[in-house]
């Protein structure tokens, strides 16, 4: 068996984002890397939809989970600006990566949806890490092993959130009659 040659590259064109992309998949990794300074939110979302514009991005997965919350102001934009030119876009695939505690952006991004729901000609999914997200959009490609290790490499493991409340949980016993 001859090894398959990989075609994956990370961009670090837009200082905001960590990207990752892989041409024969068509697959665009996005993750937010500004910490909680947004900024520049708009500028790199603009140069983020250029530049998936320009690789003819077919699938794409943006990790909502690594994104501060968003402002109404932000809501805004993206929903006047920013979706016209997605729904316009060659996207197949669409994963949202969102913990169900972010529920601010869960939200935001249900309401940018329902409000381009009769244009939007892409399947779009939520998962809670980016793993099976990718799984999904690749359709568990032999690939994908090598997309996860570089990305690993370069970003460290993937640690999922908590599943638990950061606070301890109350100890209940049953009292004693």
């Amino acid at each position: 068996m001859r090894p398959i040659p990989l075609f994956v590259v990370i961009i670090t064109s837009i200082s905001d984002f960590s990207l990752q992309y892989d041409e024969p998949l068509g697959l665009l990794r996005v993750e937010w890397a500004s910490g909680d300074d947004m900024r520049t939110f708009r500028t790199s979302a603009t140069e983020l939809l250029q530049l998936s514009q320009q690789l003819g991005v077919r699938h794409l997965l943006l990790n909502m989970n690594t994104l501060p919350d968003i402002s109404v102001y932000d809501q805004v934009w993206l929903s006047t600006d920013w979706m016209a030119a997605v729904v316009n876009s060659p996207l197949e695939r669409v994963v949202l990566v969102n913990h169900r505690r972010r529920v601010h952006n869960q939200l935001a991004i249900e309401s940018l949806i329902a409000q381009a729901r009769r244009s939007i000609r892409f399947d779009i999914q939520y998962f809670p890490q980016p793993g099976p997200g990718l799984h999904w959009l690749s359709d568990y490609s032999d690939r994908l092993p090598a997309l996860l290790a570089e990305w690993a490499a370069l970003h460290g493991p993937a640690i999922p959130p908590a599943s638990a409340p950061a606070t301890p949980r109350p100890l209940y016993r049953p009292h004693d009659s």
